[in-house]
């Protein structure tokens, strides 16, 4: 697969994301012309039924696939004002698919990649254990990267929910706690979130281009953490493609 251009969405309410740095980071990167755009529903104008199709992607019950349901008033506002919640949970693929019904037909094209950041948080249903897991990207053209996924979606260190439930059978205070495992997971406003945004960029990227967005080696950003403190080492004190993906990435 051959990409001649990449456009990049904002997520304005996320200024740790240095949209323009990372821009500049995919064309040193990969070596591919990339623009810069306002976030996705203010670069293209909404479809009318937008809203409605937002709110249908929904999940109220995360333990069975996708079942899409007739949203309420409410849930349409929501979506028309573009509220931010972390608690609201969207089936990824369904996400993806609205995303891609609103890019009109003339960039839909093969050379063109499409990469989405938003608020809302993504999930995707795994047969294995039959239930909904919050995902930091849902890959394909366009791509959706996630900045609540990003927060969420990696589990925190075992010792800080072990640590939660009993402060919070006790009714205590968990702002000891946040500060107990202060810097060992992302949290909101969190100025990291610019550089690990670089490594899901490129997984995005990788994807589009190999089918391949993922690398089992803990020292490549490809690497698919599934804890805080691996997304940290991977993205943070690595930072960089391992040796096998750079050679992939220089024959590209």
């Amino acid at each position: 697969m051959n990409i001649s251009k990449v456009f990049l969405y904002d997520e304005p309410r996320i200024p740790q994301i240095k949209i323009v740095e990372l821009a500049e980071f995919i064309k040193n990167q990969i070596g591919i012309d990339t623009e810069v755009r306002q976030s996705f529903f203010k670069y293209f104008k909404r479809k009318e039924k937008t809203s409605y199709e937002l709110a249908s992607c929904r999940i109220f019950n995360p333990y069975i696939p996708f079942e899409k349901h007739r949203p309420t008033i409410e849930e349409i506002e929501f979506e028309e004002q573009d509220a931010v919640s972390n608690i609201v949970l969207y089936d990824g693929f369904e996400l993806q698919r609205v995303f891609r019904d609103t890019i009109p037909d003339s960039e839909l094209t093969q050379d063109k990649f499409h990469l989405i950041f938003t608020t809302r948080l993504s999930c995707s249903y795994d047969y294995e254990d039959f239930r909904y897991h919050g995902r930091a990207i849902i890959c394909s053209n366009p791509s959706i990267i996630s900045t609540t996924g990003i927060i969420e979606a990696p589990a925190k260190p075992r010792d800080y929910y072990i640590k939660m439930q009993i402060k919070m059978s006790q009714g205590l205070n968990l702002d000891a706690l946040k500060e107990e495992f202060n810097g060992k997971f992302l949290e909101y406003n969190d100025e990291r979130l610019n550089f690990v945004a670089r490594g899901y960029a490129l997984q995005a990227m990788f994807y589009y281009l190999t089918g391949t967005p993922f690398c089992e080696s803990k020292e490549c950003v490809l690497y698919n953490a599934h804890w805080q403190e691996d997304l940290l080492h991977t993205q943070i004190e690595i930072g960089k493609l391992c040796e096998k993906h750079q050679h992939i990435l220089d024959n590209l």
